[in-house]
């Protein structure tokens, strides 16, 4: 195994890939290196002597400025760096790509759910959507009468936990015999149990939003709704509202016309306010959705082409390997899918800062580049007139394992694209369409950049992560793809798939992209559980527009 990686030839920093110590000589090609200062693993290290105010380069791109003087050897820290970026312009089109071989996939299939729009489903859902926040209460009334008994509840290993320390308590255990008994009982759902097998659950989109704050948030939210409600995943929904908000049920309605002109999924809507009280609102509730899980119960999983599948790329809880193995890994998945007529989401524009040229480049047109260059620039106008800016994104757990500035944790993020064209650029909540790497206007918060992408359209969710982060989607699977294989054995319970295995010299990130696509057609045809839907792992959080990073 390497201990150091150059990820780019341009570079003037060298990543170490395992725990280094000061006064070691680092031998890297031609470049013998004394450490001046101890590298964890993930960290960085510069390779020549900068003066204050000379440029870092990461990636090939500006990652950083030196703050203050800084020799070969020296570790770099929010201390001695500060974020830096290459400004950007709409340029001349770079449309070439090298197209991987997929003739391995071709003709290959997963199975799915077939919608009326012609498109397809890697999952079978009801939802059950509140038009405002002052119906959540009715939505956890209905997730208790309805979810358990109809069997998509999950066995009580927690409650069991409780009740062997209670049965414990009652034998006179002490203190220290509770806090060192072994209770562990893995948690299962029932699936033997499914009133309706062919449908994969009851999901309820509890919001804060649909009043108060401004109307285009109101707006915005139904589209998102709309979003959810069309989705290929989604067999129907039972819509509840209480009649007065800001979110009326005709902008939603509106907004799924939009999406889909010819809508024809089961659809029921009740207006607390016109119905009356809340038995009998609840009681029609219950019976409507019942009868959509009837028909819905009718739809079976078929065989379609690769091309129906459309993934959305994420990255949360990142760190410094997540840019040199698991983002670089799905962007090669990302490219496999595009050759294949598929979708591909890239989100989280805070997170492509210091990259925005390579990417504009990239688009198909100047007029799609025009856009991208507006929403970015705005985006950071409105986070700077707050105080903040996207300088500011990086997390605490981003800086400790490695990321010090947004451009390096951008330069990493944006692997996750891939090299193809970008065909479309979508302002949130806009509805994906066009075969090929399209980019998503949302923040770098992984649950409602996630939303997001479901919301335009992602049947599969890829999501890497260097820390470990449960975050899930209720009606999308969402696989997590871990930096690094301590990772990926430490949170084994909340992990999919391993890409540690390029860190540790055991396969390129080619053959872990073409792995990586070979696990999605399993999970798309249901064959494979990922560990977010196996713990019901349901965020939903709607972005309200305002400034979030």
């Amino acid at each position: 195994m390497e201990r150091v990686l150059k990820v780019h030839p341009k570079d003037n920093l060298l990543v170490a890939l395992t725990n280094l110590f000061k006064g070691e000589i680092i031998i890297f090609h031609d470049e013998k290196i004394t450490l001046l200062d101890d590298v964890k693993a993930k960290h960085k290290f510069v390779t020549v002597d900068l003066k204050q105010g000379q440029e870092i380069i990461m990636y090939g791109v500006l990652v950083g400025k030196a703050q203050i003087d800084l020799k070969a050897g020296n570790l770099i820290t929010t201390a001695n760096i500060k974020h830096a970026a290459n400004s950007f312009e709409v340029g001349e089109r770079n449309l070439a790509w090298d197209k991987p071989d997929v003739s391995k996939w071709q003709n290959a299939t997963f199975n799915g759910f077939h919608r009326p729009d012609g498109s397809v489903g890697t999952a079978n859902y009801w939802l059950v959507i509140p038009m405002v926040f002052c119906e959540n209460r009715n939505l956890e009334v209905l997730q208790e009468a309805l979810v358990t008994p109809l069997g998509y509840g999950r066995k009580k290993a927690y409650q069991n936990q409780a009740l062997k320390l209670i049965d414990l308590y009652q034998a006179g255990a002490d203190v220290e015999t509770i806090i060192n008994a072994d209770i562990f009982i893995e948690e299962q759902a029932e699936k033997s149990k499914r009133l309706f097998p062919n449908v994969d659950g009851i999901k309820f989109l509890n919001h804060d939003g649909g009043c108060g704050g401004i109307r285009q948030d109101a707006e915005t939210l139904c589209g998102l709704l709309a979003g959810y409600i069309t989705h290929p995943n989604v067999a129907g929904a039972t819509v509840l509202s209480l009649g007065c908000q800001n979110a009326q049920v005709p902008i939603l309605e509106a907004e799924i016309k939009k999406r889909d002109p010819n809508f024809s999924k089961p659809l029921y809507i009740l207006d607390q306010q016109k119905v009356g009280t809340e038995a009998d609102l609840l009681a029609a509730a219950i019976k409507q959705t019942f009868a959509g899980l009837m028909q819905a119960n009718q739809n079976t999983r078929k065989p379609a082409p690769l091309s129906e599948i459309t993934i959305g790329l994420e990255c949360g809880g990142s760190d410094g390997f997540s840019g040199i193995s698991a983002n670089p890994a799905i962007g090669y998945t990302s490219d496999l899918l595009v050759a294949l007529g598929g979708k591909v989401i890239l989100a989280e524009f805070p997170e492509l800062c210091g990259v925005e040229q390579n990417l504009s480049d990239r688009c198909v047109t100047a007029e799609e580049a025009t856009r991208f260059s507006s929403l970015m620039k705005t985006y950071n106008q409105r986070a700077v007139e707050a105080g903040s800016g996207f300088d500011m994104n990086p997390s605490p757990g981003n800086i400790k394992d490695g990321l010090i500035t947004d451009a390096i944790k951008s330069a990493g993020a944006a692997k996750k694209g891939g090299t193809s064209p970008v065909v479309a650029i979508l302002d949130y909540p806009e509805k994906v369409t066009k075969p090929g790497l399209n980019l998503l206007c949302t923040p770098g918060n992984d649950v409602e950049s996630t939303t997001a992408e479901v919301g335009s359209g992602a049947n599969l969710v890829l999501f890497t992560t260097g820390l470990g982060t449960p975050t899930g989607n209720p009606i999308t699977p969402v696989v997590k793809i871990s930096s690094n294989t301590t990772l990926f054995n430490k949170m084994s319970d909340i992990m999919d798939v391993n890409t540690g295995s390029i860190i540790d010299g055991e396969e390129t990130i080619y053959q872990a992209g073409e792995r990586i696509l070979d696990y999605l057609i399993k999970v798309a045809s249901g064959e494979i559980e990922v560990a977010a839907v196996k713990h019901v792992q349901d965020d939903f959080i709607p972005w309200k527009r305002g400034v979030s990073l």
